[in-house]
């Protein structure tokens, strides 16, 4: 893959925030994102769907597929940062002019249900975004989380990360490299029938909440049965796994699947949905060993 990244962001840029999954829970949020932005030098725009609601959606899918093109052409615009996830990317993602977004790229940063446009804008588009903080939810709260904020800057502005887990996050040792590929567990499962997993070697990111360990074996043994997953997947990075029901069992699991794979998997990365969060070059390339991950790009 010859893969397509984006400028860096520098101050005096344009932000655009942009609505392209579920409906706007906290205008003032929305509100405070573009003032912090605003107040550290950058210039706002807010996409005209914003506030729009649709059942639980921000909007038609129409509005949005149009906001995401005029945001992707206009030129004055140099990042896309998503308002928030929630549901509603996955029904974009047939929708989307791919050669549209890979002849004017930029950044584009959002996590959860945003992993669905990522997936599938790397497959593609060949541009490589961001897992990373939301408009509305992180950079929008009263007190922005500072390490939150630093990682997102540090890893628009920059071309290579470091980032090591937490202590007594081993699952199964060993060495990898592979693109960074992944997001949230659930919404990656939703793309199954299409096509979306990378054909070179990836390393697989992951995280949830509000999942059974039953229910993430069950997403992973569906992404392992698909033939291109179980043969270019070299390794697995774990965030958190929220709220679920046996942290013993999801241990288990994951030393079974880094077994059966015979591939490293390393947890304790800040990738959740928590307030502090690390920003992921998606599409990356990346190598994995206990010591942590390193990205280049």
């Amino acid at each position: 893959m010859n893969l397509i990244k984006p400028e860096k962001l520098k101050k005096g840029d344009t932000i655009g925030i942009l609505a392209t999954a579920g409906a706007v829970e906290d205008k003032e949020n929305v509100f405070r994102a573009q003032k912090f932005f605003e107040n550290l030098g950058y210039k706002v725009v807010l996409s005209s769907n914003v506030f729009d609601e649709y059942r639980y959606l921000a909007g038609t899918d129409e509005k949005k597929v149009e906001e995401l093109h005029r945001f992707f052409s206009d030129p004055k615009i140099n990042a896309i940062i998503c308002m928030r996830g929630g549901y509603g990317a996955i029904r974009l993602i047939k929708k989307l002019d791919y050669d549209l977004i890979r002849k004017n790229p930029k950044i584009f940063c959002g996590y959860s249900d945003i992993s669905a446009l990522s997936a599938m804008i790397l497959k593609k588009s060949n541009l490589m975004t961001f897992w990373g903080p939301l408009a509305q939810s992180d950079f929008g709260i009263e007190t922005p989380d500072e390490f939150t904020v630093n990682s997102f800057f540090n890893a628009v502005t920059s071309n290579e990360l470091s980032y090591k887990p937490a202590p007594n996050k081993l699952c199964r040792s060993g060495e990898a490299n592979g693109i960074l590929w992944g997001g949230n567990l659930a919404t990656i499962v939703s793309l199954c029938g299409q096509d979306f997993i990378p054909e070179e070697d990836f390393i697989f990111f992951a995280e949830d909440l509000n999942e059974s360990v039953y229910k993430i074996d069950k997403m992973m043994t569906q992404l392992i049965n698909i033939e291109q997953f179980a043969k270019n997947i070299k390794g697995i990075v774990l965030g958190d796994f929220l709220d679920i029901d046996n942290e013993n069992w999801l241990d288990e699991l994951f030393f079974e699947i880094g077994e059966k794979l015979n591939i490293p998997v390393i947890g304790g990365f800040k990738i959740t949905h928590d307030t502090e969060k690390i920003t992921l070059p998606y599409g990356a390339k990346a190598h994995l060993s206990p010591d942590g991950l390193v990205l280049n790009y």
